[in-house]
């Protein structure tokens, strides 16, 4: 099956799990799943922040490491990025609310929050309606790479990061599919479900 078919037969499910996101406001939650999402599931983590919001983990003093410790990869560090990003959240997207532009909120976000990389930083953003950022992780690379517009990178620098974001920008333009609904197509494809 084609992309575009691919991409017909699901459409109207892509644009309303995108709709969803721009509707999304718990920022706090969203930036801490993505904070766990690094070589671990997203449905691990999605399982995660919601035994943390069950606890109030944004409000009362709780360490989060015995319930990352059921599903998340290095969940000693995460913990410790939960915990300093809970501590700085109201300065951060203070700042982040100050800026316009898309690609500086991400690059705002990479420096400001620890464990935080430029893949983490677009997922945030992207799952809170934010458009045209690439999140590049294994599923979209490994589509990417099968459609031939990139080669398998060996490491992801910023530069190799930007430079295959702006080919996977030309071919959603080429093939008419918003950059946004593209991703969640390709994770579609390689997952067997429309998430986040």
């Amino acid at each position: 099956m084609g992309i575009n078919s691919s991409y017909e037969s699901k459409k109207g499910e892509i644009k309303q799990r995108l709709k969803e996101f721009k509707q999304n406001k718990d920022y706090f939650y969203e930036l801490c799943f993505c904070l766990l999402t690094p070589q671990s599931s997203a449905r691990g983590a999605d399982y995660c922040i919601q035994k943390l919001k069950e606890l109030d983990f944004k409000n009362k003093d709780i360490n989060p490491v015995p319930i990352l410790i059921q599903r998340i990869r290095f969940h000693n560090n995460k913990g410790t990025y939960l915990l300093e990003f809970k501590k700085n959240q109201e300065n951060i997207f203070k700042n982040l609310n100050g800026i316009k532009d898309n690609k500086e909120k991400r690059m705002y976000l990479v420096k400001n929050v620890k464990g935080l990389g430029l893949k983490e930083a677009s997922h945030f953003l992207r799952n809170t309606g934010h458009e045209n950022l690439a999140i590049l992780d294994r599923h979209i690379l490994k589509n990417l790479a099968k459609l031939n517009i990139i080669e398998l990178p060996k490491t992801l620098t910023p530069k190799i990061y930007f430079e295959i974001e702006n080919k996977f920008q030309n071919f959603s333009k080429e093939v008419n599919i918003p950059m946004d609904e593209l991703d969640l197509l390709f994770w579609s494809m390689e997952t067997g479900e429309i998430f986040k």
